[in-house]
């Protein structure tokens, strides 16, 4: 699916579940990892994760499509437009819209790299990146960290 197809079909859901026509652009984002989509309060497009666009997630795709489309209407109306907002769950919920995105793969497990242990408690927190030990301690015990190899501490 393209863009023009993908705006085509977001207009299309707009008007025949929301009875109110979709009036800005949606953009398909290739970097989303955790997300089917987002919605832009600034400038009022939306964002679709690219890897939905593919036939077999389309049913997923129709559902983050109307859930985006109830933060938008409900935006633009100047209801409750977040999670968290009862006019948000009823809306969704009244178009089928879906509440989360599902997980398809996407979402990497973070290799951890580096391990610091704390000198007075001896508690362990493993890091995707470097820290700086002379501007961060430890949360437990406020004790100096020290960078350890994974195989002196494990």
């Amino acid at each position: 699916m393209n863009q023009k197809e993908l705006q085509r079909l977001v207009e299309d859901i707009s008007i025949n579940y929301f009875h109110k026509p979709f009036l800005h652009q949606v953009k398909i984002n290739k970097r989303m990892r955790t997300t089917g989509g987002r919605y832009h309060l600034d400038d009022h497009h939306i964002e679709i994760n690219q890897h939905f666009l593919a036939k077999k997630y389309h049913a997923d795709l129709i559902g983050i499509i109307k859930h985006e489309l109830c933060h938008y209407h409900l935006h633009l109306a100047g209801h409750g437009y977040r999670h968290r907002d009862a006019d948000f769950k009823i809306l969704l919920q009244r178009v089928g819209g879906s509440r989360y995105a599902p997980d398809i793969g996407l979402r990497q497990k973070q290799n951890k790299k580096y391990f610091y242990i704390c000198k007075n408690c001896k508690a362990i927190y493993p890091r995707v990146r470097k820290l700086d030990t002379k501007r961060f301690v430890c949360g437990k015990c406020h004790g100096k960290l020290v960078l350890k190899e994974k195989n002196e501490i494990f």
